[in-house]
């Protein structure tokens, strides 16, 4: 049976070559999670959908499916996209990497998509870094993986964090250890010295890395390559 969406608000999270004028699309989108589309003759230079389809811009598309991949029927900004400039770019990428990496077609998100525009609109100013920290502890969340963080520590000390026992008092000079302030600050969601960023990051690595099991996400290698240059 086919069935036919429309004026579904999407995002674009990846695009790719198909036959000889069209593109295979992966979108995130507000009640239907990340589906599959064909955009037929996308590519083709008369095409009204080369300027639409863009990255990081609020979409309303119509789509039929009838099977794993739709075919996409008509597309419409909704709104200006998110202006990335510099590293900011690659920042976006990773977040759309994430997605297309840990959901699963089909499966809706509303709650994750709402966090994801979020997270978009935090990308170009101070907050970007915090906003993807955010972004993170939420996906894992909601993919029913998240950090067994609690309210109850005690700022002054020094933590070790197991993934699924939470936060265990440690040494000073515990190398693998997290500051308290640290992990409040990610529970709390407001990561506002360099300290609590940088623990952060390094725990929610290491969550995300289970979750990939073994999959390297493209993106952050693309940008350590683009620094060493």
């Amino acid at each position: 049976m086919r069935t036919r969406i429309e004026f579904e608000p999407a995002y674009l999270l990846a695009q790719r070559p198909y036959r000889e004028s069209s593109q295979l699309l992966e979108i995130f989108t507000r009640n239907h999670g990340r589906v599959g589309l064909v955009a037929r003759g996308a590519r083709g230079t008369r095409s009204k959908l080369r300027g639409v389809l863009q990255l990081f811009s609020p979409l309303l598309l119509s789509w039929t499916e009838s099977g794993e991949l739709g075919t996409l029927i008509a597309a419409e900004a909704d709104g200006a996209a998110v202006n990335l400039i510099g590293e900011r770019v690659f920042h976006g990428w990773y977040i759309n990497e994430l997605l297309l990496k840990l959901t699963e077609r089909h499966d809706p998100h509303p709650w994750l998509y709402r966090d994801y525009i979020m997270a978009l609109a935090e990308l170009p100013g101070s907050g970007g870094e915090a906003g993807l920290r955010v972004f993170e502890k939420r996906l894992l969340s909601e993919m029913g993986y998240a950090l067994p963080l609690t309210p109850d520590l005690e700022p002054q000390r020094r933590y070790r964090f197991d993934l699924e026992q939470g936060a265990r008092p440690a040494a000073a000079a515990d190398a693998d250890s997290y500051a308290g302030t640290s992990l409040i600050a990610l529970y709390e969601e407001r990561m506002e010295t360099r300290e609590a960023l940088r623990d952060a990051r390094k725990l929610l690595r290491a969550a995300l890395q289970r979750q990939l099991a073994g999959r390297e996400l493209e993106t952050p290698k693309l940008l350590r390559d683009l620094r060493k240059l």
